[in-house]
């Protein structure tokens, strides 16, 4: 990682509703248009592809044949990794010549291939898919549609603008998932999100304070009418215009705005990255250097992956191997 000073990108956007491929349409242009801009890295919101399911938060739990009907349609919309979906968002990254971090309702394809993680995934410049991350802990509401990840996905990537890493929404709040990506390195972290206003945007901020990296928010931008009226549970949703105001921001090493959070509209967050920010700060604080205590404090992380089926010893002839054998 050179000292040259680049700039980095958060994609405060709409998802167009319940529609991968119109919402990869435009995930890939303003892919496009922050690589024409000069940016290095993009972040995109929590669940983008094909929108966060914030019905979760409006529609009462024992209501289960509204759930059973929206998770049907999030689930034929969702994203298979690799896939074709994959595919085409790291082609716009290779085009762009930008690393990309994109939230997505991921489909479980290694197992049953009907339940859905709240995942990460993080796109290199070169059109590498550099993994996937799959959130640790749905909250709350998200249980009604998302499944639990595992330790084998988290990750820091080492790219060439730096250690690229993050966590999604209330995981951030997960000190000891904070920690792992600090004792890896992480100097680019991104932060995609549903959660807006306070205390969320002061998280942001002790983040970057904390870890002394560059943190990137990023929330969609959604307005009633972005709901398209056949969806019964619009009936259910605030009057006000606005379902979720964004929020979107980018916080310096020290913990201050570089680009103040973002309310009421759309728009591409641009802020300039100073590669040197991120060792002189860690003279005060090192959490996972000098101001670590490993004497005293020890995190075990695990990061074997915890498949549904494991398969020992050879089939009957001729029987297929389940997925992922053979």
């Amino acid at each position: 990682m050179s000292d040259t000073p680049f700039l980095v990108a958060a994609a405060q956007a709409t998802p167009v509703f319940l529609d991968r491929e119109a919402t990869i349409d435009k995930a890939c242009a303003l892919i496009a248009e922050a690589g024409a801009r000069g940016a290095r890295l993009l972040v995109f919101p929590e669940g983008f592809v094909p929108v966060y399911p914030f019905w979760v938060w409006f529609i009462p739990p024992g209501q289960t044949q509204a759930l059973r009907e929206l998770y049907a349609e999030l689930l034929d919309q969702a994203v298979t990794v690799p896939g074709a979906a994959t595919e085409r968002l790291a082609a716009a990254a290779r085009q762009a010549g930008v690393h990309v971090a994109i939230g997505i309702n991921e489909r479980n394809a290694e197992a049953s291939g009907t339940t859905l993680y709240n995942s990460l995934l993080f796109l290199g410049a070169d059109g590498r898919v550099l993994g996937c991350h799959r959130k640790l802990v749905p909250t709350v509401g998200e249980r009604l549609v998302h499944g639990a990840g595992d330790g084998s996905t988290l990750a820091v990537y080492d790219t060439p603008i730096g250690k690229l890493s993050g966590l999604v929404c209330w995981e951030n709040y997960m000190p000891l998932a904070r920690y792992a990506l600090y004792a890896w390195g992480v100097q680019l972290y991104a932060a995609p999100t549903w959660d807006r206003g306070e205390p969320w945007t002061s998280t942001l901020r002790h983040i970057a304070k904390e870890g002394r990296v560059y943190v990137i928010g990023c929330c969609s931008a959604v307005r009633r009418s972005d709901v398209p009226d056949r969806y019964a549970f619009k009936s259910l949703l605030p009057d006000s215009e606005w379902i979720n105001p964004g929020d979107s921001a980018i916080v310096d090493p020290d913990g201050k705005f570089l680009v103040e959070p973002v309310r009421h509209r759309e728009e591409i967050l641009y802020a300039e990255v100073d590669p040197r920010q991120l060792r002189g700060p860690r003279f005060q604080l090192d959490v996972a250097g000098h101001y670590g205590r490993p004497d005293v404090f020890q995190l075990t992380l695990h990061r074997e992956p915890r498949p549904m089926l494991r398969v020992a010893g050879a089939g009957p002839a001729g029987f297929p191997a389940p997925p992922g054998e053979g």
